[in-house]
């Protein structure tokens, strides 16, 4: 396929950017919500500090897979929307009928999978001695968990109806929600962490019923906005019981792959964690900082994944498939130049970067801060595939082809990343460095493998699309 025109690239680029945009900033702002958590712990002690962020590692872990359940609800929705609009008379009662079913399974699956995580992550607050924990830490974790799991179901309803809107390309509410959201989260740790206004002073758990309270709100605030909205409200449906049990089989099947994937990604990334700290408090600490610094640069790819997703789906649904390959080629296009701004800033101004997690004038801050410093040259580099690597998965997961994105990602991360590491940090003697490059190596691999297979596929939908005409 010859490489698309200038004047195409923009015009794509602007589309797929309407979509991305928000749903970038969306997910900055929840990056925001877990660091006001964090902070606010942070006035309470370090031990506090530790065993809310235990509390918070396992909600988020519990959170991120039940996500990936409902995250094909939307690319359903943006197949089963397009060729409603494609149709002799849109907006039909069968057409409006077939989302609103969508919606509903997504619901269900949604609520499904919100007690079920629910009650494990209390489970797993009463086991955290087995797991090698240290009895105050867990002491203290264990309210915090159960204040925290009750927020796991109203978190996965606000992602149900997100991918709801999403699929019908409509996410302007999202923005105002999720930014609200910090806000209100912010306030009421406050409020509840030390008891003011007359309530009681709940201390740490506070932080878990905050956290609980505004997943609440923020899936009442998006129904209402939903409600609102003259293309939305026909289309949805919150009556889990009344879903159809097949959609509701198809929605499981392919998200739990996505839902394994995710947490394969997060647990290559925690191991690498652990790595890390074999080398000392000072790599722990850099390790730490940079992972940070790659997570919230990642937001930005989860929004251009989502959003080509869910133009993939659009496109494929009527028939598309020249602008679905185009798509990807734009999406990663978009994805290269922000990462290219961000690069060049960690290279040029390095000190700048890294002064939110280190005082150069301290002492046990500087070998760590040296340490970050070499860091910011691998993931200069390492963003970019980091990037492409979570495009590829979204470009699939158009195709409704989950399966094969995992499979790939528990190559390119456990089979090739890992040992890189291994080889690299401890056999060749890197460190922290070696670790990194074999993160890189990892990442690498799993993008180019991810978007070879997207291709692969287009390429089978071409030959199989003049067959079924004759």
């Amino acid at each position: 396929m010859p490489a698309p025109q200038p004047t195409t690239l923009l015009r794509d680029g602007r589309a797929l950017a309407a979509l991305a945009v928000p749903l970038v900033l969306t997910q900055l702002a929840q990056v925001a919500l877990t660091t006001t958590d964090t902070v606010m712990m942070g006035f309470l002690g370090a031990r506090d500090l530790a065993a809310g962020g235990l509390a918070i590692v396992l909600f988020n872990q519990l959170r991120t897979m039940g996500v990936g359940l409902v995250t094909s609800v939307g690319n359903r929705i943006a197949a089963a929307a397009a060729r409603e609009e494609e149709g002799d008379a849109p907006g039909t009662d069968a057409d409006v009928a077939a989302v609103r079913g969508i919606a509903r399974a997504g619901m269900a699956v949604a609520t499904l999978a919100g007690l079920a995580g629910a009650v494990l992550m209390v489970l797993i607050g009463q086991a955290l001695t087995w797991f090698g924990q240290d009895a105050e830490i867990a002491d203290r974790a264990r309210p915090m968990l159960v204040a925290l799991a009750p927020g796991l179901l109203p978190c996965l309803w606000f992602q149900a109806i997100r991918q709801f809107t999403v699929g019908l390309r409509r996410p302007q509410a999202l923005l105002r929600i999720t930014v609200a959201s910090v806000a209100v989260n912010a306030g009421l740790n406050w409020v509840l962490v030390h008891g003011t206004w007359g309530l009681p002073r709940l201390g740490l758990p506070g932080i878990g019923v905050a956290t609980s309270a505004v997943h609440l709100l923020s899936f009442l605030a998006l129904y209402a906005a939903a409600r609102r909205d003259p293309v939305l409200a026909p289309r949805l449906s919150l009556n889990a019981a009344g879903a159809d049990a097949a959609t509701v089989r198809t929605l499981v099947g392919l998200g739990v792959p996505i839902a394994a994937t995710y947490g394969s990604e997060a647990g290559f990334f925690s191991v690498t964690a652990l790595m890390a700290g074999s080398f000392g408090s000072a790599a722990l600490a850099a390790h730490t900082a940079v992972n940070q610094l790659v997570y919230i640069v990642f937001q930005v790819a989860v929004g251009l994944s989502h959003a080509a997703s869910i133009n993939v789906s659009r496109e494929l649904a009527l028939g598309r498939t020249d602008s679905a390959r185009r798509l990807k080629n734009t999406a990663l296009a978009c994805a290269a130049v922000v990462m290219a701004v961000v690069a060049v800033i960690y290279l040029a101004l390095p000190e700048l970067v890294l002064c939110p997690f280190f005082d150069p004038g301290a002492a046990g801050d500087r070998e760590a801060l040296a340490i970050a410093g070499q860091l910011l040259f691998v993931i200069a580099v390492l963003q970019f595939f980091d990037c492409a690597q979570n495009i590829g998965v979204g470009l699939l997961r158009g195709l409704d082809d989950t399966r094969s994105g995992f499979r790939i990602t528990l190559v390119g991360y456990w089979l090739v990343g890992l040992p890189a590491a291994w080889a690299l940090g401890y056999a060749a003697g890197l460190h922290t460095l070696g670790i990194w490059l074999g993160l890189l190596a990892g990442l690498a691999t799993t993008a180019l493998l991810l978007l070879r297979r997207y291709g692969t596929a287009l390429r089978a939908r071409d030959i199989a699309a003049p067959a079924e005409a004759a």
